[in-house]
């Protein structure tokens, strides 16, 4: 059941020129359980008074963790010029506390799945699901024999975030695809699977089936349209279809 807590910053660091990693511990003493893909809200006031919040991904990783970092609850958070959360976390600094609830939202792996391939498709602060993922993806991989492929949409090398933990992830993790979409400029030396343009022209490549593969949409809603479309011409049904639009909010 969703609940309020308070979070306190442990650390932060820049992960490409407007957006920053936040990691924070309840400092309620208690652990935050959530089931990855879920999300938190981040509640505040802005400068009049009214009170408002902003959602955020759990990004963390738990099964990778040892000791009292198990705790983390780590964020990706976009800044927004003269966003009033932009305005928060920019004068965040390691011991401050922020307002939070949660866990909430559906955007999970499925115990009774019995795909034989997930499509992860996202873009921007929309692949933080999919990092949490990434100790369970390494389970129904090694249980279920599934393949996953992880199409991930940035205009350039400098805002693909958390690649260099994707790409390792998908060396270590053979049926592991990680292909990074640049819609402007490639890396000065691009891998095999760097494509040039949008997650969504890069799709077809990959041959979406809708009796095998299930999907899931995360990101930019332009982007969560046109792949929701785009599977849906082939044949998909709903159900196997999963989305999540990532909207900049002020």
């Amino acid at each position: 059941m969703p609940v309020h807590f308070p979070l306190k910053l442990v650390s932060s660091r820049m992960l490409a020129p407007t957006v920053r990693h936040f990691a924070f511990v309840r400092d309620d003493g208690q652990p935050l359980e959530f089931l990855p893909g879920q999300f938190v809200q981040v509640h505040f006031h802005y400068d009049d008074g009214k009170p408002t919040k902003r959602s955020y991904s759990i990004a963390s990783l738990r099964e990778e963790r040892t000791g009292q970092i198990d705790d983390l609850v780590e964020i990706a958070v976009s800044y927004v010029p003269g966003g009033a959360a932009t305005h928060l976390f920019e004068s965040l600094d390691a011991g401050d506390r922020i307002e939070a609830s949660g866990p909430f939202g559906r955007f999970c792996l499925m115990p009774n799945d019995a795909n034989r391939r997930y499509l992860l498709i996202g873009t921007g602060t929309g692949v933080t699901p999919y990092r949490a993922m990434l100790p369970q993806l390494r389970r129904v991989i090694s249980e279920r024999g599934i393949e996953v492929v992880l199409l991930f949409g940035a205009r350039n090398p400098g805002e693909l975030l958390y690649g260099d933990e994707f790409s390792a992830f998908a060396a270590a993790t053979p049926g592991f695809r990680f292909v990074p979409c640049y819609s402007r400029a490639l890396p000065d030396a691009p891998r095999a699977d760097d494509r040039r343009g949008y997650v969504q022209d890069a799709l077809a490549e990959f041959a979406p089936d809708p009796q095998h593969d299930i999907a899931y949409l995360c990101g930019n809603p332009n982007m969560v349209d046109a792949c929701f479309d785009a599977l849906k011409e082939r044949g998909f049904p709903v159900p196997h279809v999963r989305r999540e639009k990532y909207v900049s909010s002020r």
